[in-house]
This record gives C-alpha cells, sequence and structure tokens, in this order.
C-alpha cells in the first residue's frame, strides 16, 4: 500500500504531467491541415529531439515494467535474454535499416509503413495487406495499459478497472488532435525523465552488492539457485541458449520493423540529421535496456514474491518494488515519486506513437484508397476519420486491458509479445528486400510475408494442437509447444527464418530463370 505522502505527491505530479502534455497537444494540434502532418509533423525537428523520441517510442513499459518482473521470476538468464543478445541485435538492426529505409520514404513521400511497402512495390494490394495486419498491434498497446494501471493503481491505491478506463481516455483523447507536432515533443520530455529514472532503478540496488558481486549472486542463489544460472529450465521464456541467443537476436533484428520505430526516420528533415538521431538514439537505448536488472534487486526485496502475504503477479513486481523501497523519509518518497513518473513515461512514449502509426495506417492506408475511388474526401474529413479510428482502438484496448487484468496468464507481455511479434516478422523481408535488393518481383515478398504470418501463429498455434491432441511428435522443438504459457519468440524467430529462406530462395531462382533461357536460346 502506498502512503499517504505517496497518493498526494502522485497526485501533484499527474496534475503537472497532464498539464506539459495538453500543452504540446494544443501547441501541435494548431499546425495540424492533414494526415500527412499528423503522421510525420510540420515542424523541422532536431534530431536529438528524433533520437529521444525514438528511444524512448522502442522502449515500452514492458522495458521498464514487464520485463523486469520476468527477471525477478527466472534471474541472470532473463538479463542476458533481454539486456544483452536482444539489445545487441537491435541496434545493429536500427543503424543497418534506418538509413535505407528513409531515403526511399522520403522520396515517395511515405507516411507509414504500409505506405511504404506499397509504394517501394508499386503495389495498393500489399499496402492495404500491411495496413490491416497493423491492427494486430492493439496487443502491444494493451500491454502498456495494464503495466500502467498497474503503476498508478499501485501509486493512488485506487481500483485498477477504474484506473484502466481514465488512462485510456485520457491519453486516447489528446492523441486526437496532437500527432507528430505534440509527440516529438512530449517524447523528448519523457525520455529526459526515463533517463533519470533509469539511472536511479540501476543504482537502486547498490546495497545489495555491499559484499561485491559474488555476494550478490549468493544472495540470488540462497533464495533459488536457478537465478544465477545463464538458463533456466524452469521456466517457459529461457530454457536454454537457443531461446536466450539465437530466438532473441533474430527477434532483435526485426523489432525495429514497427511503425513507432522505423518510421521515426522520416520525420528527418536532412539526410546529415541522421548520425545524429542514431547516436541520441542507440545511447540512450543501450541504458534504457539495462533497467531490467532491477528485477533482479526486487526478488531479494521480494525472495518469495509476495506482499502482505499476498502473491505478487509479474507485472506488479516492479511498481511494488518502487513503492516500498522509496517511500522512508521525505528524500526517499520524492525519488519514488520521480520513478512512478518514468515507468508511466516509458508506457506513454510508446502508447502515443502506437496509436499515432496505427490510425495513420488505417486512415492513410486502409480508408483512403477504399474510398478515395467512390469520391473526394478533404484533408480535414480524413483528420475526423482518424479520430474515429483512434475512439475504435480505444475502445477495443479497454476492453482486452480489462479481461488481462482480471484474467491474468502469467503476463501481459505473453499476448503483447504474440501480437507484435507476428507483425514485425511479416514485416521483416519485404522491408529489407525492399532496402537491398534491387529488381525483386513484388509477388516474392508478398510470398514471404504470408509465409511469416502463417509460420508465427502455426507454430504459436496449430503445432501445440497437434502435439497435444494427436501427440505428434517434433523432437527437440517439442519443450517450446508445450505447455500454457509459450514463448512468442521461438514462433517469431521460426517464422523469420523460414521467410527469409522462401524470400530470398525465390527471388535467386528468379534470377537464374532468365540466365537459363539465355543459355537455352545461344
Amino acid at each position: 500500500m502506498a502512503t499517504t505522502a505517496q497518493v498526494i505527491g502522485t497526485w501533484i505530479l499527474i496534475a503537472i504531467y497532464a498539464s506539459a502534455i495538453l500543452f504540446f497537444v494544443f501547441k501541435g494540434a494548431s499546425r495540424i491541415k492533414g494526415i500527412t502532418d499528423y503522421a510525420l509533423g510540420s515542424f523541422s525537428f532536431s534530431p536529438v529531439y528524433v533520437g529521444l523520441s525514438l528511444a524512448a517510442a522502442m522502449t515500452s513499459a514492458a522495458t521498464f515494467v514487464i520485463n523486469p518482473g520476468l527477471i525477478a521470476n527466472y534471474g541472470v538468464s532473463g538479463v542476458l535474454s533481454y539486456a544483452v543478445f536482444f539489445p545487441l541485435a537491435t541496434v545493429t538492426s536500427l543503424i543497418v535499416l534506418t538509413k535505407s529505409f528513409r531515403r526511399y520514404g522520403q522520396s515517395v513521400q511515405a507516411v507509414s509503413i504500409a505506405s511504404w511497402i506499397g509504394n517501394r512495390y508499386k503495389s495498393q494490394g500489399f499496402s492495404i495487406f500491411i495496413a490491416f495486419l497493423s491492427i494486430i498491434l492493439i496487443a502491444f498497446i494493451v500491454l502498456i495499459l495494464v503495466a500502467l494501471t498497474k503503476v498508478f493503481a499501485s501509486a493512488l491505491n485506487a481500483n485498477e478497472i477504474t484506473t484502466l478506463a481514465v488512462v485510456v481516455i485520457f491519453v486516447f483523447g489528446y492523441m486526437m488532435f496532437g500527432g507528430a507536432n505534440s509527440m516529438v515533443y512530449t517524447n523528448t520530455i519523457q525520455a529526459g525523465i526515463m533517463i533519470i529514472v533509469a539511472l536511479i532503478l540501476i543504482l537502486s540496488g547498490i546495497p545489495f552488492f555491499k559484499d561485491g558481486f559474488s555476494g550478490f549472486f549468493q544472495s540470488l542463489a540462497s533464495i533459488d539457485p536457478m537465478l544465477v544460472k545463464p538458463t533456466n529450465p524452469t521456466s517457459p521464456l529461457f530454457r536454454d541458449f537457443y531461446e536466450i541467443i539465437f530466438a532473441q537476436i533474430v527477434v532483435g533484428a526485426a523489432v525495429v520493423c514497427q511503425p513507432h520505430i522505423i518510421t521515426k526516420s522520416l520525420m528527418l528533415k536532412k539526410e546529415s540529421d541522421v548520425n545524429k538521431f542514431l547516436v541520441t538514439s542507440v545511447v540512450v537505448e543501450i541504458l534504457f535496456f539495462a533497467v531490467v536488472i532491477a528485477g533482479l534487486y526486487a526478488r531479494l526485496v521480494f525472495p518469495d514474491l509476495t506482499l502482505s502475504g499476498q502473491a505478487l503477479g509479474n507485472d506488479s513486481i516492479i511498481p511494488s518494488y518502487v513503492v516500498k523501497v522509496f517511500s522512508n523519509g521525505v528524500v526517499s518518497t520524492l525519488i519514488g515519486l520521480l520513478i512512478i513518473m518514468g515507468l508511466v513515461s516509458a508506457g506513454m512514449s510508446t502508447l502515443e506513437g502506437l496509436i499515432q502509426s496505427i490510425s495513420t495506417s488505417i486512415t492513410n492506408d486502409l480508408i483512403k484508397p477504399l474510398w478515395s475511388s467512390k469520391k473526394n474526401i478533404s484533408d480535414k474529413q480524413y483528420l475526423s476519420i482518424n479520430k474515429i479510428a483512434i475512439v475504435v482502438l480505444a475502445i477495443a484496448s479497454f476492453i482486452i486491458a480489462r479481461n488481462q487484468l482480471l484474467q491474468p496468464k502469467l503476463s501481459v507481455a505473453i499476448l503483447a509479445q504474440n501480437g507484435s511479434y507476428a507483425y514485425f516478422s511479416t514485416l521483416f523481408v519485404p522491408i529489407l528486400m525492399g532496402i537491398f535488393v534491387k529488381n525483386v518481383r513484388k509477388w516474392i515478398p508478398f510470398i514471404a510475408a504470408i509465409v511469416a504470418t502463417a509460420v508465427h501463429f502455426g507454430v504459436f498455434y496449430f503445432l501445440p494442437y497437434l502435439h497435444t491432441k494427436f501427440t505428434v511428435d517434433f523432437g527437440w522443438f517439442n519443450k517450446y509447444i508445450e505447455g500454457d504459457v509459450r514463448n512468442p519468440a521461438i514462433a517469431a524467430s521460426t517464422a523469420i527464418v523460414l521467410s527469409i529462406a522462401v524470400g530470398f530462395g525465390l527471388h535467386f531462382i528468379w534470377k537464374l530463370k532468365p540466365a537459363k533461357i539465355d543459355v537455352a536460346n545461344s
């Protein structure tokens, strides 16, 4: 339970935070004339601001709240997965893909991933398919809403469902108007808070190192020896190095192919800004990824993962850790309040990006091409349609998030990862081929995308069904498809690898075909 001082302090910070957000929203809304302004902004943004905005958008509540909870449950194996191998692949992929994606996106005036795909392959059907698939990212929105609800409810001693409703109304409400113009500035503020909070959380465990690293790990081992092992066979996510290294590297490389991440580069007006943008985002992002180590500290504070005799759900561990550790004295309480705002900022920044990018794709890439052939619709009318799309997203997100709060299964992270991983698994090969392969037939990346979608959901749902219902033996792969909780990274990495094999394999065969014809004719 939060103290009275924490509750009052949290309300004061919420009032200040909400006022700052609304200021930038009203300021940005006055410059929005059409859907392009909403998606990319009408201001000329500093590359540092856009870099901070990207770092904040990439670092969702999963990094600050959900993933540390999983590490509290399963230990060092989770740190290796989420703080070493996944970030290594992610920042490398971001650097490699960003420049070329931006360069082509600028040349064809793309405002979303779906429009980038459609323009690159000159296929409206391909664009519509990607736009329709982007709706699945609502699963990621749900994760953030659940995390924000847990943080606010813990800090305010409030009812979770009521808190969820207020969060949905506020965030989706202001995102109907601000768009990119306000989002870059709000994300920059959020990133600044998150940097301070990341350092505080990482350093909050210093007392646990009074006997050095060996003493720290001995303390963890005394709770559960598996917490200090590089693999944790008892977990559903970090059982072996295939899950911890291979799957996370593959997924980490593809994760940047999400609309709220890779399209950030389209906000840069000059090519010379790209390097500053990348340096800023990569350095800050590495710091953010390191926050998951706080999960180990939380396990030392809650060795049996209970609070006041009640079992702590995965998604409540870090909010409870903050409330408990930072509640003794005025200074400690103030630091705790700042951390709470940092956790909120981590969620808000990504949530804003997802709402903006998904609604833009629905409006620009689904509704616009279908309606424009029938009637002439003005930019203002499309902005109104975009607001309706946001309202629908809000209602659907609330319903699903409420269910996750009332009937959780280990963590909302599983639902979110399943949806978002399926999305960027599908996009990885089309973006990769669109950037690096010339003269590729549009049907090849489209088939690769279909394969990725089918394989991802097939591995996650169909193989477990065959294994359980018909006792089909998949050999060493059995352990990844057994149990109620399955790792979406296994499904995604399998989908990505097979999609790459199919896409580039078909392209290679197609390139050989003319050569064979020439030989036959000679």
